[in-house]
């Protein structure tokens, strides 16, 4: 009989399921679930570099080059697309079920801030959208993915109190307090395809070579200002306001490669590689000079503008980037073997590139090693023994240096719960992904030491959404 596409009742309501989730989240994104926030190191370059990596790759340090994974996205690697499970009719090569991924994510964080001089600690924390993002193959060895997450943050807010002198005699003229703030951060919106440019069998796995381009907008915002207030006793003086507000966006184009080589039937060594080059973003900026006072009812309110300059057009230019390494996997055997999964990963973010209108910034060249493993028990009825285990380290200095370099390290680890099985039976394939990151950055040279606890919450749901099937 003839064969039909079948797309069944189910299968939609499992798609308007997706896309929804996916408009949710594209609402609540730019905002925090709650923030008490407070990173000064954010005031330089595009701010806090946010975790770049899936939460199953976050809980193996971040490694990520040589990482594919059927029921999971790798955004990192847009190579990693060509993995996607899915079947085929085995003469045409036709899709005959295919199997949609949703990957989703939040971070929960708090930071400890200290200067090294004093004993005094500030505690700061937040709960942030991490990344949302839909994959799905389109035929063999062949896939694509689109999604959205963030690149980096800016959230400061500093006060100092000061007492001000005059230049010429050195006597005291005032006192005043200080308000430093800033707001903002970087998001990348994308659309990415992976796909097998060369494959055979050997081991009875498949060896191939594939390729993968992402292609998206990067766009973002940065709010800084600093206002005055003099205190004095008898002469009132108003607020002062300096702000400069900028907006910027561009296209941004990445690309990757990955090798798969099957050792014997149980190992697969995957070496990968991913990354950027330098790009111009597009800006327009609003600096404004002026002086306010609060009003409880309507906040701050202005009453003359010193200076009020609209849409000023400059560039800001980001770095290349790259990222090298490997992945080592044994597969599980069900009621025999267990498997295991060891990974090395090295990043050169070249900051020395950054421009932001022209003028460098505190910023320099960052690299980064990390190295993670994952560990599957041999696979039974029972619960625990189907769970994944992983765990990580990184280290390297962080791009921004203010007087002495940050120096950056941290350890990580993880655990991957399934909720449905993997089996073609089911139909649905549920895991939620757990990660657990401790890092440093800073030491006693620095001005500001920064210790972080990171939790990451993250869900992959998978649904067969196309189905062919054979008799109508």
């Amino acid at each position: 009989m003839q064969l039909v596409k079948l797309i069944t009742p189910k299968r939609i309501k499992t798609l308007y399921c997706f896309f929804g989730t996916i408009l949710v989240l594209l609402f609540t994104a730019f905002e925090p679930v709650f923030s008490q926030d407070n990173s000064p190191y954010s005031r330089y370059g595009i701010g806090d570099l946010v975790p770049p990596t899936h939460i199953i790759n976050r809980g193996m340090g971040g490694v990520s080059a040589g990482y594919a994974d059927g029921y999971s996205i790798n955004f990192n690697n847009p190579a990693s697309y060509s993995s996607f499970q899915a079947a085929f009719e085995p003469k045409s090569k036709k899709l005959v079920r295919g199997r949609a991924v949703l990957d989703f994510g939040l971070n929960f964080e708090s930071r400890t801030l200290k200067d090294p001089a004093i004993a005094t600690k500030f505690v700061a924390g937040n709960a942030l959208f991490s990344y949302v993002q839909v994959a799905m193959p389109i035929k063999k060895n062949w896939g694509l993915s689109f999604g959205l997450r963030p690149i980096s943050r800016i959230s400061y807010k500093i006060i100092r109190n000061e007492r001000l002198f005059d230049p010429n005699t050195g006597l005291p003229i005032d006192s005043a307090i200080t308000r430093f703030q800033g707001d903002g951060g970087t998001y990348l919106a994308s659309f990415g395809t992976g796909f097998s440019v060369f494959t055979r069998e050997k081991h009875a796995m498949e060896e191939k070579l594939s390729f993968g381009i992402t292609a998206g907008y990067l766009f973002g915002r940065k709010d800084y200002s600093t206002r005055r207030s003099l205190l004095n006793d008898t002469v009132d003086y108003f607020q002062a306001n300096y702000e400069t507000r900028t907006n910027f966006g561009s296209l941004y184009f990445n690309a990757g490669l990955q090798y798969r080589l099957p050792l014997n039937s149980k190992m697969m060594l995957t070496l990968g590689g991913y990354g950027s080059w330098s790009q111009k973003m597009n800006a327009r900026q609003d600096i404004l000079r002026e002086t306010f006072v609060f009003d409880d009812a309507l906040g701050e309110v202005r009453l003359d503008s010193v200076s009020d300059q609209r849409d000023i057009k400059g560039k800001i230019v980001t770095p290349a980037t790259y990222t090298i390494g490997f992945v080592l996997q044994k597969y599980a055997v069900i009621n025999k073997e267990g498997g295991w999964l060891i990974g090395v990963d090295f990043e050169q973010q070249n900051w020395n590139q950054y421009r932001f209108y022209g003028q460098k910034d505190s910023v320099k060249n960052k690299w980064e090693a990390r190295i993670g493993a994952q560990f599957n028990p041999v696979p039974k009825r029972n619960y625990f023994s189907n769970v994944s285990y992983r765990l990580g380290f990184f280290a390297g200095p962080d791009y921004v240096k203010v007087g002495q370099k940050l120096s950056q390290f941290g350890g990580t680890f993880g655990v991957g719960l399934p909720i449905s099985g993997r089996g073609q039976a089911s139909g649905q394939f549920t895991m939620i992904n757990l990660a657990f990151e401790y890092s440093k950055r800073g030491n006693n040279d620095n001005l500001l030491k920064e210790n972080m606890f990171r939790a990451s919450l993250g869900f992959s749901l998978s649904d067969i959404w196309f189905i062919k099937r054979k008799y109508d």
